[in-house]
């Protein structure tokens, strides 16, 4: 047998004689038992410094304590404390063990543990059968959830916490997500904000991971019942949603949440909600969905200065200074990220921006390749890679990118947006309204979409229908256009041209003039539109101007030519008369 004092000297056995306790201090010993009240006191202060463990991160001596208190009395609440500890150590395995030796998976927190130690441990189908058998319609209705409720310790403590089958069924949702089944933990994620409004973490899920079109996200807002306290969730939410919806209507969603956050907001403290981080990312996204990049930026790089690993503004952030051109802050920003979260993908998507905004393409491919290895569903690196693709024009593989995404995100828009694109630069206009027509169905406030059903108009040879898409679409623009709005004045230009409206082309060359961008085309619109005009002093101006832009422009030069030769002969024509 082997010896068990590890190897250190044996001390020899203690006499019997001495080892027997005298009298006296026997009968100390007997006196000396306390009373059940000081034993459960006792009790109270050790489960007291369990939670304080908890609270400290002193998992070990959580575990130590809890482990005692749970043998001392075997009450469940005990029991739970300790599994709460096992859980918080990371003893998954351990954890488990107890939950299931407990016999009391019946009630609902048992249960829950239980199958959130299985998630930890990645057993997905354990995990499902954990949280038993339940059924839930496409709106997120639980039709029939057999989750043994009828034992629930601590019902009463309900009132200040998230409804215990809210965390079921969101788990639901995270295990059909694992395992590949979108639809179905779409299902459960809409059952989870359904019970409680106050899981936020449902409602991020089916936000960024474009699980819902726009019209099923407010159909969902709209079935939410909120408490009489969290009218600001309610208009928080309604701010998150509000991405492609014109500036007074999302600025009338803020003003209602500032209203409804002075609820919860002390007049004296030093920053009220409205300036929260959150509140502040959802209006950044706004900004870069209407094309504001210079307006996002400054309210990105504030936020990152107050918050540097606020996730949702970097990612935003790194969105914005693509588009902007900015490439020294990508690079600095995507170093930082790297190193302090190498297993993210949003790091490696970072890489990626870097490499797109400075045209290595193949490079930026590898990155956002990278990406969707570490997270398969991070949406802007699937898209990121198409577009990466279709900057190269290689059209299957940005297409092959764009589908993947389109499946993986049903309510995102955007790859079917860009497959459309993709087909109009194919010139297969037919199958591009198709798509645009879908984009459209699933997000009809993006003023993108309308551009893009003009721009086939136009090429089909729909002139006026052209005109009021375009014109659709800078009435569904932000009141103070930008450069990201250019083509479309310019598109718009071109389509009066054809129906000989000159004056209202003119004027929209101008516009598109008025913006930093001064594109060659805008130039070479207006130029040819005053030729047409037999401006042809304006139009030689113009052409000129075109042409410093791009020397090498062969209708430019063409046209300057012939406009030269115009002007001459009209100039001799009246030298003669």
């Amino acid at each position: 047998m082997r010896n068990s004092n590890f190897g250190f000297p044996r001390i020899p056995p203690t006499s019997s004689a001495a080892a027997e306790p005298s009298p006296k201090r026997r009968r100390i010993g007997e006196a000396t038992d306390p009373p059940p009240e000081m034993r459960e006191e006792a009790l109270e202060r050790l489960r007291g410094v369990v939670r304080d463990c908890a609270g400290k991160h002193l998992y070990r001596s959580a575990i130590f304590l809890a482990d005692k208190v749970a043998a001392a009395t075997g009450d469940p609440c005990d029991v739970y404390m300790l599994a709460q500890a096992l859980f918080l150590g990371r003893q998954f395995r351990r954890a488990l063990h107890l939950l299931n030796n407990s016999r009391l998976l019946r009630d609902l927190r048992f249960r829950f543990l239980a199958a959130k130690c299985l998630e930890e441990l990645k057993e997905w189908h354990q995990c499902l059968l954990m949280l038993g058998d339940a059924k839930v319609d496409e709106h997120g209705n639980v039709l029939d959830q057999d989750d043994g409720s009828d034992i629930y310790f601590d019902k009463d403590a309900e009132v200040h916490e998230i409804n215990i089958k809210s965390a079921l069924c969101f788990l639901r949702g995270k295990a059909y997500e694992a395992l590949d089944n979108r639809d179905l933990a779409c299902q459960w994620y809409k059952a989870a904000v359904k019970a409680d409004p106050l899981c936020y973490e449902a409602l991020e899920c089916l936000v960024d991971n474009y699980m819902l079109t726009c019209e099923e996200e407010s159909e969902l807002l709209s079935s939410l019942q909120f408490g009489e306290e969290d009218g600001w969730l309610s208009a928080f939410y309604s701010c998150l949603i509000t991405k492609h919806e014109k500036e007074y209507l999302v600025e009338a969603k803020f003003k209602e949440f500032e209203q409804e956050a002075c609820s919860i907001s002390s007049s004296s403290s030093g920053e009220t909600m409205k300036n929260n981080i959150d509140v502040l990312a959802c209006k950044a996204e706004y900004y870069h969905q209407s094309g504001e990049y210079q307006k996002c930026f400054q309210l990105t790089s504030s936020l990152l200065e107050r918050d540097p690993f606020h996730l949702k503004s970097t990612l935003v952030h790194l969105a914005t200074a693509m588009e902007l051109g900015h490439s020294n802050d990508l690079y600095l920003l995507a170093c930082n990220l790297v190193k302090d979260y190498p297993q993210k993908a949003i790091s490696w998507f970072a890489v990626g921006c870097y490499y797109y905004c400075i045209k290595k393409y193949d490079q930026a491919r590898r990155y956002f390749g990278k990406a969707t290895g570490l997270d398969g569903t991070f949406p802007p690196a699937w898209i990121g890679t198409g577009i990466a693709y279709a900057a190269q024009e290689e059209g299957d593989q940005a297409m092959a990118a764009f589908r993947t995404a389109a499946r993986l995100f049903p309510g995102c828009h955007l790859p079917t947006l860009y497959m459309g694109m993709q087909y109009v630069r194919m010139h297969n206009f037919k199958l591009a309204e198709q798509f645009f027509t879908q984009a459209k169905s699933m997000c009809p406030s993006d003023p993108l979409i309308y551009n893009e059903l003009g721009v086939v108009a136009y090429n089909m040879k729909e002139y006026r229908k052209a005109v009021q898409l375009f014109e659709l679409t800078l009435d569904d623009t932000s009141s103070s256009l930008n450069e990201m709005w250019e083509p479309t004045l310019v598109n718009l230009g071109h389509a009066l041209r054809k129906l000989k409206e000159y004056q209202k082309a003119v004027s929209y060359y101008e516009k598109a003039l008025t913006l930093p961008t001064k594109s060659l085309s805008a130039f070479a619109g207006l130029a040819y539109t005053y030729h047409l005009m037999d401006n042809f002093e304006a139009a030689i101006n113009y052409y000129h101007k075109a042409l410093w832009l791009k020397p090498d422009d062969q209708f430019c030069t063409d046209m300057l030519t012939y406009a030269l030769e115009s002007i001459c002969q009209s100039t001799a024509r009246r030298t003669i008369v």
